[in-house]
């Protein structure tokens, strides 16, 4: 990623990071290996990754970008991968339990599970203002109902549709923001892997474009993160 944004004009002096990831602690290890070289980030995620931020955030963001400078966005959701391999779990330091992750993922699937299935309670409360950002997760996913009832694991394709749902909205948000762009805009969108304290994370690239002071894509870069490997770690 650096080596490829440096080609392009990145230093870490004329670089806005801005991140959209999930709250959980746990996904804060991408961030501050970005942070170690680009210095603080603009957070314009919320739970389970999406962009919560909206329109406003991201023009707020967009101001504090250097004159003449540029900007890299990393967004997407995580999901947990327990030592002995199950996907959506995951050991944290200090907690005996294994712990699920992404617990906003989990609960916005079983929210849609209940739909699809049939056994959902009837209910007048469409949202509560406590807990508005868990209600939009459930929400944004709804439509990906089908195929994660017809998914071999849905542990496994609930990140992916997450993604979906969040590379959408993110589209759609620097859309509307591009005349905020300086010099260039990198977006880089994938999935984060979580595992126990004492094992390394990884990160699932699924984008990575350039874009002009337009909001045009100007370069596809996702195969230059992939270049160094044979294989690229997949949930898949």
């Amino acid at each position: 990623v650096v080596t490829k944004l440096s080609s392009k004009g990145y230093t870490g002096a004329n670089t806005l990071l801005a991140t959209s990831l999930c709250c959980d602690e746990l996904a804060r290890q991408l961030e501050n290996d970005l942070t170690g070289i680009y210095g603080n980030n603009f957070n314009l995620g919320g739970l389970a990754g999406f962009p919560f931020a909206g329109n406003t955030g991201f023009g707020a963001m967009s101001a504090h970008i250097p004159d003449d400078g540029y900007c890299l966005i990393a967004y997407g959701p995580h999901v947990g991968l327990a030592a002995d391999g199950t996907v959506g779990k995951v050991e944290r330091s200090g907690i005996s339990l294994v712990d699920t992750c992404c617990g906003s993922a989990f609960a916005a699937s079983n929210y849609v599970k209940g739909i699809t299935d049939g056994g959902a309670e009837i209910t007048t409360k469409l949202q509560e203002f406590t807990d508005f950002q868990q209600g939009a997760v459930h929400e944004l996913i709804l439509p990906h109902g089908k195929r994660l009832n017809e998914a071999e694991d849905r542990m496994v394709e609930l990140p992916f549709a997450l993604y979906d749902s969040q590379d959408l909205l993110m589209r759609e948000i620097v859309k509307k923001g591009s005349t905020g762009i300086k010099s260039g805009l990198a977006l880089m969108g994938g999935i984060q892997i979580n595992t126990g304290p004492d094992t390394l994370d990884y990160f699932v690239p699924l984008r990575f474009d350039f874009m002009n002071y337009r909001g045009e894509v100007t370069e596809e870069m996702l195969d230059t993160l992939k270049e160094p490997f044979d294989e690229t770690l997949s949930l898949k």
